[in-house]
């Protein structure tokens, strides 16, 4: 379960910054997250405007042996991870600065993807992939996310769009 850790104020009611709860959430999804560490995948920027997601290359991600090319599993799970945590960030942010920070927890905590569509435009090769993702929009129910998958010479392997759960 997603803990957040936050310093009481001098009125004894748990206060944090949105900013400070994006932090604890990355940190969460990349210590946690048992799928996300075992493929590697970080968190690297988590906002409401865009979010990043960066794994390395590695022998047990490959779903093409004689070609070398990564798994479109693999793929899918780093567009739909930043494509989520963008949504995240986007309702943090919606929400009023006296929010309770147990409701803050619980209403992130009901996110989750409804649809997923991945489009492969090259095969993924590469020893560093960077994928990012932006809202297209963010309503009360659901929300939907453009993602794109690079790797580090800017070559993009695949884009998508994600549909989220938000309320």
């Amino acid at each position: 379960m997603l803990s957040i850790v936050c310093v009481p104020a001098t009125d004894n009611h748990a206060v944090m910054t949105r900013s400070a709860i994006i932090e604890q959430i990355s940190t969460f999804m990349n210590e946690r997250i048992p799928f996300q560490k075992d493929l590697g995948i970080e968190v690297t920027q988590f906002n409401s405007l865009q979010s990043e997601v960066r794994f390395r290359w590695k022998e047990s991600l490959i779903g093409n042996s004689p070609m070398q090319i990564l798994h479109g599993g693999v793929t899918a799970t780093a567009l739909d991870t930043a494509g989520g945590v963008v949504i995240m960030a986007s309702v943090i942010e919606k929400l009023s600065d006296d929010t309770p920070l147990d409701k803050v927890v619980e209403r992130i905590s009901r996110c989750g993807t409804i649809d997923l569509r991945v489009d492969y435009v090259r095969p993924g090769r590469g020893q560093e992939f960077i994928a990012t993702a932006t809202i297209i929009r963010s309503g009360n129910k659901v929300a939907v996310a453009r993602m794109e998958m690079h790797n580090e010479d800017g070559m993009l392997i695949a884009f998508g769009t994600g549909t989220y759960i938000v309320g």
